[in-house]
């Protein structure tokens, strides 16, 4: 038996994965055993921020040890299954990130070691200041072409969540391949900058639109690409009641920002690590194409 490690950090990109087994399997699980449940104050499954949300755990073969087959752990706490608890060693995700920990040995991701411990510290300060999202009343403005905000359909815990990240999403385009901009039209961007990504999606018919100032095309909807500067890419979407919403890469639909506050222009929302804002852009229904 092995597990299969997730660090749930990107959301254009695909996540890195390493696998473990043997003494170091059952030292991980030693370590995630659930202490106390949270309090309803406390923070809920971080996977509606953008970067780094936790690790996604999965066992192959039996569960055991009362734990699901998949569960996530995040600043030092686990969710999952009837799990909503701190875990025996809230210090597992520094461990990991550590110099010397799983996290150096993966491939592939320039300055992941540094960057993950640095993210593993955000996590743990959102926590510490966690508070709930106020209501707000609903928004006057109305997108009449905008799709509907319907996270239920995306957040099946399955194919559709996993496998769709947020460029599917400000498309309203459901692929099942973790869409990439330019893939389909055979020019997928080759850096993660502003001035790679954007002409990739160019090349995918959606319409470079700066100057819409966050105000509803009228034909289409309006999305907005913003980066994380050599690391990765993200997109929002305007709705059809003029708020906007995402989905951080594999995790749920959500309307919220890093902040945990409701998003009206993701020029000014908590973006995280993702802090160059490039543009708007309008994707026009049924005459897009990626993968």
């Amino acid at each position: 038996m092995t597990l299969r490690i997730t660090v749930d950090i990107f959301s254009g990109r695909p996540n890195p994965v390493f696998e473990v087994g043997g003494s170091r399997e059952r030292e991980i699980l030693e370590r995630v055993r659930p202490a106390r449940r949270l309090k309803k104050d406390e923070m809920p499954a971080p996977d509606f921020r953008l970067g780094y949300r936790g690790l996604i755990i999965e066992r192959s073969g039996a569960a055991g040890r009362g734990l699901p087959s998949m569960f996530r752990v995040a600043a030092g706490a686990i969710y999952g299954r009837g799990l909503s608890h701190t875990i025996a060693d809230p210090d597992l995700e520094d461990f990991i990130a550590g110099p010397r920990g799983l996290g150096s040995k993966l491939k592939g991701v320039r300055r992941l070691p540094g960057l993950l411990q640095s993210e593993v510290k955000n996590l743990r300060y959102l926590q510490e200041g966690f508070k709930l999202p106020k209501f707000l009343w609903p928004h006057r403005e109305r997108c009449r072409c905008a799709p509907l905000y319907e996270p239920n359909w995306w957040n099946d815990g399955g194919q559709k969540q996993w496998n769709n990240n947020c460029y599917n999403y400000a498309c309203n385009y459901r692929t099942d391949t973790f869409a990439q901009p330019g893939l389909a039209a055979g020019a997928m961007y080759t850096s993660l900058t502003c001035a790679s990504v954007r002409p990739a999606a160019i090349a995918d018919a959606l319409i470079h639109s700066p100057s819409a100032n966050n105000k509803c095309p009228k034909e289409g909807h309006l999305v907005a690409l913003v980066i994380w500067p050599g690391v990765d890419f993200h997109w929002y979407r305007k709705g059809r009641n003029g708020r906007w919403t995402h989905k951080p890469g594999g995790t749920a639909v959500t309307n919220l920002d890093n902040s945990g506050h409701i998003i009206t222009d993701p020029r000014t929302a908590d973006r995280g690590g993702y802090t160059s804002f490039c543009t708007f852009m309008t994707v026009m229904h049924g005459h897009i194409k990626i993968k």
